[in-house]
């Protein structure tokens, strides 16, 4: 995946609805192109304090900032025909759906993946928040929480892990592959390992191509892939 937009929200209270900034990144052919940043007055319109301790942001921030809606109509132009990618995904896509429906928008369906479940898959141990991944990456993140902030480490996470083509990450992808073909000890397919593993079927074709021009695999018969070297 080269062009995406990337995205984050910071909300004014618990209620998902209460988004107070949104940060967006637009990348196309793995060059950042373009980026929005925007307080929000958000809905319902009060901070508790530890949304505030989280973002800095405060009743006195938002209090003539442009309602949802209007943000969205500038936001809506960028992102058109680019899948979103959030750190988290599930936390902002549900933030993006329940306003688009507080304020009775129609949801254009838009196409959310995850750098978080990502990093996971690609790191399988350790911490996965925002700034340890962004690190990982080559990308400092100073600024934590401001929504323009986290989207540029967003972003600089995707390039990274979602381009297979010219990336050394996708080797640890490799070695998660490994594990499982060892823990199973018998010949298997990819589509298999790809839902056993929660993979995308693209990453684990990948990783076995690795993974056999390292003499760690074979094809006993085709569509099979087993452990070892052929005799």
């Amino acid at each position: 995946m080269k062009s995406f937009a990337a995205i984050d929200f910071e909300t004014a209270n618990n209620e998902p609805t209460s988004v107070c900034s949104v940060g967006i990144v637009i990348v196309k052919d793995c060059q950042i192109t373009d980026k929005f940043y925007s307080l929000i007055k958000p809905e319902p319109d009060y901070y508790n304090l530890w949304c505030t301790q989280v973002h800095g942001l405060t009743s006195a921030d938002t209090c003539t900032a442009p309602v949802f809606p209007d943000v969205w109509a500038q936001v809506a132009p960028l992102i058109e025909g680019l899948p979103l990618i959030a750190h988290n995904k599930a936390f902002d896509e549900t933030c993006l759906k329940t306003v688009f429906r507080c304020y009775q928008m129609d949801y254009p369906d838009y196409t959310f993946h995850c750098t978080l479940q990502k990093s996971r898959r690609v790191w399988p141990c350790g911490k996965h928040t925002l700034d340890i991944i962004a690190d990982r990456c080559g990308y400092n993140l100073s600024n934590h929480h401001h929504a323009l902030a986290d989207a540029e480490a967003c972003a600089a996470i995707a390039i990274k892990l979602f381009n297979p083509n010219d990336d050394p990450y996708f080797m640890e992808a490799s070695d998660i592959v490994l594990q499982r073909m060892q823990c199973l000890q018998e010949p298997v397919k990819s589509a298999t390992l790809s839902e056993q593993l929660g993979m995308d079927r693209k990453e684990v074709d990948l990783a076995l191509k690795h993974l056999r021009e390292d003499g760690k695999i074979y094809s006993p018969k085709r569509g099979y892939w087993s452990l070892g070297q052929e005799e």
